[in-house]
Parts: C-alpha cells; sequence; structure tokens
C-alpha cells in the first residue's frame, strides 16, 4: 500500500503480464518520496519500484543487446536484467546492483535514463523504471542461479526472444534512442 500518491496517473493501455495487471504509462513523471506500508517483503526491505536495465554494447558499430533467460523454475522466458530497489536505495545504485548480481559486469560505460515506465499490481502496485546500460564489448557475462542462460542478441531477435509487451516496448524505445543518435 502506498502512501502520498495523490496524482492521477496518465494510462495508455491495461493488460495481462504474468498473470499481473500492468499499465503503460507515457510521461516521464519526477520521482515522488513514498512512505511505504507493511507488503510482506522480508528484509532488506524490498521496495514495490523495480528497476530494468537494458544491457547493450557496440560490436563492429553494431548495437547487441543481453537477454537473460529465466531458470525453469522461474518460468524460463527471456528478459533484461529486472530486479527490487531495496530500501535505503536510490533508482541508480539498485540498477548497478542489478547489472553486478545478475550479469557479473562491474564497468558501465553509459546510463541511459527514462527510457519507458510502466506500472503493474502483484497484488500491489509495482513501479518498474527502465534504463539503457552501455557496457564494454569485451565485458564477461557471469549469470548466477536465477538465469539459465544468456545472449547477446541484435535487436530484431532480442524483440522475438522478449514475451513481455512492456520489455519490447522498452527495447524499441532503447534502439530508437540509440540510432537517433548517430
Amino acid at each position: 500500500m502506498l502512501v502520498g500518491a495523490s496524482a492521477p496517473r496518465p494510462v495508455l493501455m491495461t493488460y495481462a503480464h504474468a498473470h499481473k495487471s500492468v499499465t503503460s504509462v507515457t510521461a516521464r513523471r519526477p520521482a515522488r518520496n513514498f512512505h511505504i506500508c507493511s507488503i510482506g517483503y522480508s528484509s532488506p526491505m524490498r521496495l514495490p519500484i523495480q528497476v530494468q536495465a537494458i544491457l547493450y554494447r557496440k560490436v563492429d558499430e553494431r548495437l547487441q543487446f543481453l537477454l537473460l533467460r529465466r531458470a525453469p523454475d522461474r518460468e524460463g522466458f527471456w528478459q533484461p536484467v529486472t530486479g527490487g530497489q531495496e530500501e535505503g536505495e536510490s533508482r541508480a545504485e539498485a540498477l548497478d546492483r542489478e547489472v553486478r548480481e545478475e550479469t557479473g559486469i562491474k564497468t558501465i560505460i553509459r546510463v541511459v535514463d527514462g527510457v519507458h515506465y510502466f506500472e503493474y499490481s502483484l497484488p500491489h502496485l509495482i513501479k518498474e523504471y527502465v534504463f539503457g546500460v552501455e557496457v564494454g564489448s569485451d565485458e564477461r557475462v557471469a549469470i548466477g542461479k536465477e538465469h539459465s542462460e544468456f545472449r547477446w542478441c541484435s535487436y530484431h531477435e532480442a524483440l522475438q526472444l522478449l514475451k513481455w509487451k512492456e520489455n519490447k516496448m522498452a527495447l524499441s524505445r532503447l534502439n530508437k534512442i540509440l540510432n537517433s543518435q548517430d
């Protein structure tokens, strides 16, 4: 349960996301401070905020995007790096921690902020902020038990592998941002 969220949300669409209700939001809204009531998370308290890092690299002037395949006991679908923000942690700190934990990559070249934002209920409202994260072409990926494999993909291959509409939308937006800068 969130306390302090008073402004109406600009909603585009709602649909099922892993048996969750998802709301897509177009506008990039400024961060707000929320007071979190108990929602059943274990310590350290995980906030109802997710960060998603779409890792990319340039190889021979071509963009490649990193996807991770969740372990079979975690539904086995492909996704970018995704994880929860913990109490006392900024979104930037959560992003850095999740990239290190899920890929073993410690050196980030650049972060593209504000790529996409969406919300879903599980059963509580979760806000997910999507970032583009550039890493070096020589970075080695080391996944943990949460994932069964990883793959560096072209944009089109990544779009085909991703399961969720919001992940595809975020990847499309990041690809457009990156290609407009060349």
